[in-house]
């Protein structure tokens, strides 16, 4: 799934206000919540967290994906969000990072969830691309980013 068909400027928050893993994961939550795309706030945040306790999903140069399998969604679901300061979420190579792609997916669905983890990890690959997502001074202008990513096939 191409990242432009499952986030639009509302799912994106530019200007992260937490700074621990568990309170990213809470705000990247409220954000779908507030669209209205989860069910149940709380079962969401314990799904996410019980998936990030057994490995951290922070990733490479400065993504992390939070993700997890939840009752409270009845599609694939996601939100990023974006610290120009970046933020310590046990990542692999050491670093803080910076873009937060949070993840919810039915518990009976793996196509769509793996093919949008497969997607943020091309885009993770770009510097680039990840350089001018951080620096994004608004949730439209990152969308337009995202779009422009994906039209150029990187």
């Amino acid at each position: 799934m191409k990242l432009s068909h499952l986030l639009t400027p509302e799912l994106i928050k530019v200007g992260l206000e937490n700074s621990t893993k568990e309170k990213i994961i809470q705000e990247l939550i409220d954000i779908v919540v507030a669209q209205g795309l989860v069910s149940d706030t709380d079962q969401a945040f314990m799904d996410v967290m019980s998936r990030e306790l057994q490995q951290s999903t922070g990733l490479e140069a400065g993504i992390a994906v939070p993700h997890g399998k939840s009752t409270s969604v009845d599609q694939l679901v996601g939100a990023l969000g974006i610290s120009e300061e970046g933020i310590d979420f046990a990542s692999l190579d050491g670093k803080p990072s910076h873009l937060f792609f949070l993840l919810i997916a039915p518990p009976n669905m793996s196509g769509p969830h793996v093919r949008a983890l497969a997607n943020i990890a091309k885009f993770s690959q770009n510097s680039r691309y990840r350089n001018m997502l951080t620096e994004a001074s608004s949730s439209e202008e990152a969308y337009r980013i995202i779009k422009q990513a994906e039209t150029e096939d990187i």
